[in-house]
């Protein structure tokens, strides 16, 4: 366990394993609730938030907080867990150096500047946020580049990548939801004046603004399915055309030709006639040639008979 001092030694901030509870429920035996919390870290590997404002000016608000997911392993996470009160606050399981962008050593500076431990911990919690935006930022390059790959080479994989960003974007929105609950949760335990502080100011906005790229990502993402999904269709629509189109014009060469096919000579004269191939030849064209100014002048052909000379979603 490891106890430090901030803001002239008047709050506290305690990081531990978990390793002595008896020092932890020492420390906090007059808040009820820190003894449920101690056991509930033991088991609980989900975001978990809970407060007590039962008693004034012993007001206390704890959990677990996921701060790492990995995009393809669901159980690949990092959580810590947290229990603060207006005296002291306690984390356990928390390590900066899996977080890119964050400094320790920077970090307790500006918790000195913290008059709070809930300005403390919004200080931890910005810190945090702070780490996605690289991340975040990553996933904007990637994403900018399917946007222009959907025009360019738009097909099956692309479309996988498209599901593949669709199921990120929703990691990252899981993950940015706990930090909006905390805090709220913070306003509710504590008071409006909690709101004052220039660091929860500060987090709350940067947390407001993570938020929003989420969400705005996610419409993006939207955008491109609903994109893929009217090519998908236009595509369907054009390949039908084409196979009905290609039925219809066919059909006077199957009819003519199942009927001459029987070869009933003594009903089917026209078999034998000197021309008669010629002829055959000649009513074939003539009734699969009006069958296709009658198709092209209704407008049932559409541009499938056209060729497309610049690059479109449709290619």
């Amino acid at each position: 366990m490891k106890e430090q001092t901030f803001h002239h030694t008047e709050w506290k901030w305690i990081e531990t394993e978990f390793s002595k509870e008896t020092t932890l429920e020492e420390l906090t035996k007059q808040y009820k609730q820190c003894g449920q919390w101690i056991m509930d870290v033991k088991e609980n590997k989900l975001n978990k938030l809970k407060m007590d404002i039962t008693a004034e000016n012993k007001e206390s608000v704890w959990g677990s907080l996921i701060y790492l997911q990995d995009i393809q392993e669901q159980n690949k996470q990092h959580l810590f867990h947290f229990f603060i009160t207006k005296d002291f606050l306690i984390t356990g399981h928390l390590d900066f150096n899996l977080l890119d962008e964050v400094d320790e050593k920077e970090l307790k500076k500006m918790l000195e500047q913290a008059s709070t431990p809930i300005e403390g911990f919004m200080i931890i919690l910005g810190s945090i946020v702070s780490s996605f935006f690289q991340e975040i930022d990553t996933f904007e390059e990637r994403l900018s580049d399917l946007l222009w790959k959907v025009k360019k080479k738009n097909n099956k994989k692309i479309l996988e990548k498209i599901v593949d960003c669709k199921h990120e974007i929703l990691v990252w929105k899981n993950l940015i939801i706990p930090f909006i609950e905390i805090r709220m949760a913070m306003l509710e335990a504590f008071g409006d004046d909690v709101q004052e502080g220039i660091h929860y100011k500060r987090t709350c906005r940067r947390i407001e603004r993570c938020h929003i790229l989420v969400r705005e990502y996610e419409q993006e993402i939207g955008a491109m399915v609903n994109l893929e999904n009217v090519v998908s269709s236009l595509r369907g629509n054009e390949i039908m055309k084409t196979l009905t189109v290609m039925t219809v014009l066919f059909t006077p060469v199957m009819a003519w030709g199942a009927l001459w096919g029987m070869n009933f000579d003594e009903h089917m004269p026209e078999l034998k006639w000197k021309y008669g191939y010629l002829a055959s030849m000649g009513i074939i064209a003539v009734t699969t040639g009006y069958l296709f100014l009658f198709l092209k002048k209704k407008g049932w052909t559409g541009e499938i008979l056209k060729g497309n000379k610049n690059k479109s979603f449709l290619d």
